[in-house]
């Protein structure tokens, strides 16, 4: 099978492209999870059906100062860092994660790292836009947070679009 769900773990075979074995998602908070700081509608529902199969991390400057209390009944882990070197920081992260088991999301320049190094990056146009740069260095661009957490939900997407 092309796809399985294990506990804490997405299976899927991309042919062309690679195995992968996703345990962790790593968002962005402001642009991607939430617009002006306020948590976009149905990222709430997808978020907690999402953190039955894997870990769910959100890593932010918190530009706003109000992502704590945004997702404080969520079952994500908040990283809150410093607003220099945000790129370096992000990828550091996931990278003493293991980069190649996690799916990565994001639109600021300070996501491109994260992405790149990700084993799936997706890069997310939505209101805030996006980075060109960070667009260039993405597996998938997505023009939802929905629509992008639900390539994991529904990951015969994920194989559509990146297979070769």
């Amino acid at each position: 099978p092309n796809v399985r769900f294990n506990q804490y773990m997405i299976e899927v075979h991309i042919p062309g492209f690679r195995d992968l074995q996703i345990s962790h998602i790593v968002c962005d908070y402001n642009g991607t999870l939430a617009l002006d700081g306020v948590l976009l509608p149905g990222v709430r529902d997808s978020l907690t059906a999402l953190a039955l199969d894997v870990d769910i991390y959100v890593i932010t400057a918190d530009t706003f100062g109000i992502a704590e209390n945004q997702l404080s009944e969520l079952p994500v882990k908040l990283k809150i860092i410093p607003l220099e070197y945000q790129a370096e920081a992000k990828f550091e992260f996931i990278s003493a994660l293991g980069a190649e088991n996690v799916f990565a999301i994001g639109n600021g320049m300070n996501d491109r790292k994260m992405l790149q190094s990700a084993a799936v990056g997706v890069a997310l146009i939505q209101r805030e836009g996006a980075s060109a740069a960070t667009q260039a260095c993405a597996d998938v661009v997505s023009l939802s947070i929905l629509d992008s957490l639900d390539l994991l939900r529904n990951p015969k997407r994920l194989i559509a679009t990146l297979r070769s």
